[in-house]
């Protein structure tokens, strides 16, 4: 018998923030400026792709905080597209968030930490040591996903406690590497290179085997600014998950105040040390490079070892420990990252599950006051990811579903200032309606870029989409037997 059946509300202003910090900061802004310079080539063209994502970003979280004051409900976005269309939208995001979103992005965060602690333990940790038929990075991967549900499973006041350590941990670790990195930097001058050549966007190719760069290409009009938006790829999962703090509203204590202020105070705090972050690196590399460099300077930011920029960036200003390091700082991140992951987005399953879109065990919470099915639920089918071997691809299709869910989202806000214009709204969506119909233009547009230049995974993000349309009424017709 279940000793409770109410979330318990134990979330204030500091942890909702925390959660918005915590899950976007994870491993992704060590990597991705590696993909961006190799897309446009140019130091100007890597800041501004991360500046256009943090200004995109803000806008949606901006967005979102409307929604989030008039409907304070677990499941947070899932509740704003079921009200603001249909069951059948609420359910398609619920459906592509289970399968993909979500724990796509939890087994890829599982597997960043198993491959980092690979770097401290090579001897034990890594895709050439097997135990039966799964690699040992794998299996660690699911260890930690068994350690992190085990937390989430004793309670929300425990799991917030988690959040708060390790977000503050590695909020304060990368600001402080960030500040050393530009001290160190105006010793070393690769700024002043770097701004010798700052706007000449150029892609290119290299031969994977020889690993010599075969053609540079001069980018211009169409063919720059599509360069540009697949260059937004990386950036913008880095900035992700951001709106995982709305599907925790039911254990908010104030929510209709808190949760637009935690998207505005933790999008600005992220979106302000990705790019502080990305100034560091211009002050420590060149942004070009040779794929067959003999050490980090000749590689540059564009062919950084395994394209691990940060620990590139570490290296100039730690030397030999910089990997040992960085392993360490990627660990912590990627741990509190995964925990605010786990903990949000089993809270969109419990609202599917509350309106019988789900399956009804869901809806069970356990004396703690947590969703404990629907945790459990996540983390198996997170773990099977982790060792299906394909979350890498489950990434690529993320991206462009996740567009499609912020462009459906951002869209209900003009349709429920129409369809519900009595209801309270405590915040309102900054610069309505010119700022939030700037967001859809610009989101579209990335969409149809995406769909001609990279049409396999966004093709692949749509068929997920698609699938759960039959599956939506499979479920109600079951429901109604």
């Amino acid at each position: 018998m279940e000793k409770t059946q109410e979330l318990k509300k134990e979330l204030g202003l500091l942890d909702a923030t925390m959660i918005v910090v915590g899950s976007m900061i994870g491993s992704g802004i060590f990597i991705v400026s590696a993909s961006i310079t190799q897309q446009l080539g140019s130091p100007g063209y890597l800041l501004l792709a991360w500046i256009v994502t943090g200004v995109v970003t803000l806008i949606s979280a901006l967005s979102y905080g409307e929604l989030a004051g008039m409907m304070p409900n677990a499941g947070g976005q899932y509740v704003y597209l079921r009200e603001a269309y249909n069951p059948l939208i609420g359910f398609l995001f619920g459906w592509t968030t289970f399968l993909v979103i979500e724990t796509g992005t939890i087994a890829a965060v599982a597997v960043a930490f198993a491959k980092y602690t690979g770097v401290l333990l090579p001897e034990l940790i890594g895709t050439d040591h097997k135990i039966l038929f799964f690699d040992t990075q794998q299996l660690l991967a699911i260890i930690l996903l068994i350690v992190l549900t085990i937390i989430n499973l004793q309670g929300v006041r425990e799991a917030k406690f988690v959040q708060l350590f390790f977000t503050i941990i590695k909020t304060a670790a990368l600001l402080g590497l960030m500040i050393l990195g530009i001290i160190v930097g105006k010793k070393v001058g690769m700024w002043d290179i770097n701004s010798l050549d700052f706007w000449t966007p150029i892609k290119v190719n290299v031969n994977p085997e020889t690993k010599k760069i075969i053609s540079e290409t001069h980018l211009e009009g169409i063919g720059l600014w599509s360069a540009f938006g697949l260059a937004l790829i990386g950036p913008l999962f880095s900035s992700s998950a951001w709106n995982n703090v709305t599907y925790i509203a039911g254990e908010m204590k104030n929510p209709k105040k808190d949760i637009p202020r935690s998207l505005f105070l933790g999008t600005i705090i992220v979106s302000s040390l990705y790019i502080l972050a990305n100034i560091a690196y211009l002050m420590l590399l060149p942004a070009k490079g040779d794929p067959a460099g003999i050490d980090t300077l000749s590689r540059g930011i564009m062919f950084a070892s395994n394209d691990r920029v940060g620990t590139a960036a570490a290296e100039m200003i730690f030397g030999t420990p910089a990997k040992i390091i960085m392993a360490v700082f990627i660990m912590i991140s990627t741990f509190g990252c995964n925990n605010g992951l786990i903990m949000s987005g089993s809270r969109v399953y419990y609202a599917m599950a509350k309106d019988g879109l789900f399956f009804k065990q869901a809806t069970k919470l356990n004396g703690k006051g947590v969703p404990s099915v629907s945790i459990i639920f996540q983390s198996l089918w997170a773990g099977v990811l982790c060792l299906s071997g394909t979350y890498g691809q489950l990434l690529d299709y993320t991206v462009f579903s996740v567009l499609i869910f912020y462009i459906l989202t951002i869209a209900g806000v003009f349709i429920l200032r129409k369809k519900q214009p009595d209801t309270p709204r405590p915040y309102k969506a900054f610069g309505y309606p010119v700022i939030p119909a700037i967001y859809l233009f610009f989101a579209t547009a990335l969409c149809v870029n995406l769909l001609i230049f990279n049409p396999l995974a966004s093709g692949a993000g749509l068929l997920i989409i698609a699938i759960g349309i039959p599956v939506f009424y499979i479920w109600n017709s079951k429901k109604s037997i």
